[in-house]
């Protein structure tokens, strides 16, 4: 990601504090800090949890296993 590289650059060469990265990029500074010690070339996002295929029917197999039981 674009954005990494920029971080590394104004911190390593330019020595621009984490406050004015956090100031310029928006990021909370715990982020750019935790971006600073990462080796990772690109940033990962965790990939949200999508919803079950069964969702729509979960009220019915519910029911079932209720009359079951």
């Amino acid at each position: 990601m674009e954005l990494l590289s920029v971080i590394r650059r104004w911190h390593h060469r330019d020595r621009i504090p984490i406050r004015e990265i956090e100031r310029r990029t928006g990021l909370s500074r715990n982020t750019i800090r935790k971006y600073l010690r990462s080796d990772a070339v690109e940033v990962r996002f965790k990939v949200p949890q999508r919803p079950s295929r069964l969702d729509p029917f979960a009220d019915k197999l519910s029911e079932w296993l209720r009359v079951e039981a």
